[in-house]
């Protein structure tokens, strides 16, 4: 019987694009329906209110800072399902999962950790785990990861087949390979949203992601592997962009510094700043005061389809204290934008370039060249597919065999560890 068991995460594989093929069966997603809180939930098998990411982004009160897609593993609280599992002496190994550095249960790390100049620009590089895994990846797949195909108007399939050989590679090296291996596919969400799901590129980006799962599959079940992948949420097409820091701007709850023409967010002295991400928005606000300000505000807002106060927040299982005051929802068919200003000549420096780490909002612009080149986009009309809203319903595919027919993610993360303890 297998002690080994690979683990995948398929970026925007939806039910809704798989259920005719065989093999694949629905689960409900995490809420919120995004990268983060799906690998967070499936790592703990808790709700956010438990693990705490609540969001792609984080909302530090005390600096008055939202930061994107940072990478440390504390920002997930709770314990990991394969604790007891490597207590017992397995190994376990993370690549390409977002908030995996520096957790001591991780045997195995690779990683997108790029060096930001002073002087501009980008240094390439990967953070690895142990010593030698970086070097002997590149060699084995010919070439190093290349950042610029894993987001931003090039991202494309190649970074899905980079990850792929790295998997398949890390699977057949002793030296290397763990008992517990968590890898990530990701390109099919860059052409959904980009294009939609019902569209001729993501029927390509689909074809390309079977074959990925495939040829991963093939090469676990050599090695002895036990498998599972699973969608992390389902992207739905969209036609609008709503947009919850103009509306907080023109009721004053939302101030801004006027630097050279360009408007910059004040959250220092601002009363609600809403960060948004994809079709869900944490609103922060001051006080009680200014919380019942930005209900009332953004009430009047087309596009918003829940406002949920932290009570509300309790029966989707957000109530975590980094969660917003307020928590918005979009309406099906629109998803959130982070703009505050309504002028391109009013624009932050960094709305036009991909900068995921100052831009205080989820943009997914940055799939999309802007004039001139290499700047990105700011034409939020080009984005037709986007997800988050609770109720996303996913696809999943293992080998493993469940005492129970799995409903949810959440099941399906449970019922996973079962079986690490099971082995343990």
């Amino acid at each position: 019987m297998a002690t080994k068991l690979l683990v995948v995460q398929v970026a925007a594989l939806g039910w809704d694009l798989v259920k005719e093929l065989p093999g694949f069966r629905p689960a409900e997603a995490f809420f919120p329906a995004v990268t983060c809180c799906a690998q967070a939930g499936f790592r703990t098998g808790c709700l956010p209110r438990a693990h705490g990411m609540v969001a792609n982004g984080v909302h530090l009160p005390d600096l008055r800072k939202i930061l994107f897609w940072e990478q440390s593993s504390a920002l997930v609280e709770g314990e990991r399902i394969w604790s007891r599992f490597r207590a017992a002496g397995h190994n376990v190994g993370m690549i390409f999962w977002q908030q995996s550095l520096g957790d001591a249960d991780l045997d195995l790390v690779y990683s997108p950790a790029p060096i930001h100049m002073h002087s501009g620009g980008m240094i390439q590089d990967c953070y690895a785990k142990p010593d030698g895994l970086a070097p002997w990846l590149d060699k084995k797949i010919g070439r190093p990861f290349s950042l610029f195909n894993y987001w931003g108007p090039v991202a494309s399939q190649k970074s899905s087949a980079w990850i792929a050989d790295a998997t398949c590679a890390l699977l057949a090296e002793d030296r290397f390979a763990p008992d517990l291996l968590f890898s990530y596919i990701p390109h099919l969400d860059y052409d959904l949203q980009r294009h939609g799901p019902g569209s001729a590129k993501a029927r390509g980006s689909l074809d390309f992601t079977l074959e990925c799962i495939d040829r991963i599959k093939t090469a676990a079940q050599s090695r002895g592997y036990e498998w599972l992948f699973y969608g992390d949420y389902a992207i739905q097409p969209v036609s609008g962009a709503v947009f919850p820091n103009r509306r907080l701007r023109e009721a004053g709850l939302l101030d801004t510094r006027e630097i050279k023409r360009m408007f910059y967010a004040d959250l220092f002295s601002s009363p609600a700043f809403a960060m948004v991400d994809h079709q869900i928005a944490h609103v922060y606000t001051r006080d009680p005061r200014a919380t019942a300000a930005a209900r009332e505000a953004l009430a009047a807002l087309p596009g918003i389809e829940s406002i949920l106060d932290r009570q509300q927040q309790a029966i989707l299982g957000v109530d975590h204290p980094r969660s917003g005051d307020l928590l918005l929802i979009a309406r099906s068919g629109q998803w959130f934008a982070y703009p505050w200003w309504t002028g391109k000549s009013q624009a932050p420096d960094f709305a036009t370039h991909v900068d995921i780490h100052n831009k205080p909002g989820y943009d997914p612009c940055e799939l999309f060249f802007g004039w001139p080149p290499p700047s990105v986009s700011m034409d939020t009309g080009k984005i037709h597919g986007s997800h988050g809203r609770p109720g996303d319903t996913v696809a999943w595919s293992t080998s493993l065999e469940f005492a129970a027919d799995p409903r949810s993610m959440l099941d399906v993360s449970r019922f996973t560890k079962a079986w690490l303890d099971s082995h343990a």
